[in-house]
């Protein structure tokens, strides 16, 4: 019996609002990476290939594919895409199942959601000052990637999983919506104020 109650408290399952996050969230993503992959394909079939999504000089997604930053790992980055946000989908499903996880599972989830974030935040920078130009579909990504990292993060936090102060688990279990909504609204400010004058004419 002792055990069994030691097994509980070793792993946890979800409420279905974070797994049905994590679905929609990692299909969003899945979808975002699916297009930019097959745009990329044609892209290298014919430089001059303008993708849908590219509509305007600052909304220009053939720009940042062409750049070196598409490729940080040698190949186009929406491939990686398509294997992390797959990952993201099979655990939402899995939890909408009732599966529950041991704490190393959530806690490498966590890791890997923090470098998504990482290298999203980065992909937000060049993609803002030195590509000068979005891809719409990149920032459907990055909106995904920063919803999962939060909420993942928060629900580790809340099962004591990560350590952190009763006030921090308490904040978070009542208001969990806050710290991406705040992270959400830095970038849209910071894509509002890079074109403030493209924005406004």
């Amino acid at each position: 019996m002792a055990e069994a109650a030691g097994l509980r408290a070793r792993t946890a399952g979800s409420g279905r609002g974070l797994a049905l996050l994590l679905v929609v969230t990692g299909a969003a993503g899945l979808l975002a990476s699916w297009v930019i992959t097959l745009d990329k394909f044609k892209l290298l079939e014919d430089p001059d290939f303008t993708p849908g999504c590219s509509l305007n000089p600052v909304v220009s997604c053939g720009s940042v594919m062409k750049s070196d930053q598409a490729e940080v790992f040698g190949f186009p980055n929406p491939m990686l895409g398509l294997v992390a946000y797959g990952i993201v989908v099979c655990v939402g499903m899995s939890l909408l199942a009732g599966a529950a996880f041991p704490r190393w599972y959530w806690l490498t989830l966590d890791a890997g959601c923090l470098f998504g974030v990482g290298f999203v935040s980065w992909l937000q920078f060049e993609s803002l000052y030195r590509i000068n130009a979005l891809c719409l579909w990149c920032c459907l990504a990055w909106i995904a990637t920063i919803l999962v990292f939060w909420y993942v993060t928060s629900f580790a936090v809340r099962r004591e999983f990560l350590p952190a102060p009763p006030w921090l688990r308490s904040f978070l279990d009542e208001f969990t919506w806050v710290p991406p909504v705040l992270h959400l609204g830095v970038v849209g400010m910071l894509v509002l104020t890079r074109w403030w004058d493209f924005w406004t004419s």
